[in-house]
């Protein structure tokens, strides 16, 4: 059930006077009037230069949908006269955090949603300020406000950290996921003689196995009917072997299903949705979910078939996608997620990430900073 229309103009106090003119933030709770920011939103993104689209309105939309059950939009506009300066976009849940019940606040992300942020397009010290200003005047209203999957070194967790010591309040870092990436410098014959001898002899012995079975190509669907009628397939290849087992496979959980599929109709209409397959002998072997934003490539959600597991499928798909990124003038590879083994044979640079903790004032908040940050840690280093 949505939420009751409300849209609230939340006047800065501390904030001092712009030269361009007055800074006020709205508050966005409904639904159809997040619908309706489609296009000022997507402009926002454009305008504050974000590398990923991992926050354009199609990926939040297609999240909230999926996801949004139990939760309430709390989405930010910071506007300088008539235009979006920055949005926050925020959501209200109610969490247990080490048994004890919590009103968060926190950005719209889970773990399908590998990197978000505020989106800040101008006036980022004003900006910054109003949406905080916003937050501690409704601080009644929420025990802790969670940032979570920024980059680290964000101008986000800098200019918070400033504003809320500013105001006395408990803070906290939490360190999340490494996720390697590849910059596309020099040309694909440079780059692959700069990996060691013993990968690329391991390449050739798998590309080899591989072509006994048939010729080996890389496939890159980006058309949404292409994409939707090879869907199957990418289900498939993507819950063999231990993701179905362990329960984590797309089609495993309605909701994740309903994201992955739905994000194909807006996404290949935005015109960055991908999905990339290894063909051998014509099969499908192998899949990426992906996309291509700003002249980087993204995988996320892979698989392949194991009956072709001693041709390494996934490693010649990578193989021929970093190929394909470089003769298409890209500018990067990104394997987001976690620093796994294999990511780390093709990259040695990683992208760290982290969560902002901010705590309220209630006498809960207070016990929540203090088992997070002090019982907690504290507790791993005696078990260690």
């Amino acid at each position: 059930m949505m939420p009751a229309p409300s849209i609230s103009s939340v006047p800065m106090r501390t904030a001092p006077p712009l030269s361009s003119g007055a800074c006020r933030v709205e508050l966005v709770t409904d639904y159809t009037e997040f619908l309706a920011l489609e296009r000022v939103w997507n402009d926002t993104v454009s305008r504050a230069d974000v590398m990923h689209p991992f926050l354009r309105h199609e990926w939040v939309r297609t999240w909230w949908d999926a996801f949004g059950a139990g939760r309430q939009l709390q989405v930010l506009i910071v506007r300088v006269d008539d235009e979006i300066a920055a949005i926050a976009p925020l959501m209200r849940e109610s969490v247990v955090m080490y048994g004890v019940p919590a009103r968060c606040i926190r950005l719209i992300q889970n773990d399908h949603t590998p990197r978000t942020d505020f989106i800040v397009a101008s006036h980022p010290e004003e900006s910054y300020r109003a949406v905080w200003n916003s937050l501690r005047d409704s601080r009644n209203s929420w025990d802790v406000v969670q940032l979570n999957q920024l980059e680290s070194g964000s101008a986000t967790s800098a200019a918070f950290l400033q504003h809320t010591a500013a105001d006395g309040c408990s803070t906290g870092v939490w360190k999340s996921s490494d996720s390697p990436y590849l910059t596309l410098t020099g040309t694909w014959d440079d780059y692959l003689n700069g990996l060691s001898a013993k990968f690329r002899s391991n390449l050739r012995n798998r590309l080899s196995r591989a072509t006994r079975t048939g010729e080996v190509v890389l496939e890159v669907l980006t058309e949404r009917d292409a994409i939707r009628a090879a869907s199957s397939d990418a289900w498939r290849l993507e819950a063999s072997g231990w993701k179905q087992t362990a329960g984590t496979a797309i089609t495993c959980e309605p909701a994740v299903h309903d994201f992955y599929s739905n994000l194909i109709d807006r996404g290949t209409e935005a015109g960055w949705l991908q999905l990339l397959f290894l063909r051998v002998g014509g099969q499908r072997v192998a899949v990426s979910y992906g996309a291509c934003f700003q002249r980087r490539l993204f995988l996320f959600k892979t698989g392949y078939d194991p009956e072709y597991a001693t041709c390494a499928p996934f490693k010649l798909l990578t193989y021929f996608a970093i190929r394909d990124a470089y003769e298409r003038g890209l500018a990067e590879v990104d394997f987001l997620g976690d620093a796994e083994p294999w990511k780390l044979e093709w990259t040695s640079t990683v992208r760290g990430h982290e969560w902002l903790f901010v705590f309220g004032k209630s006498a809960r908040a207070r016990l929540l900073h203090s088992v997070k940050f002090q019982l907690g840690p504290g507790l791993k280093r005696w078990w260690a």
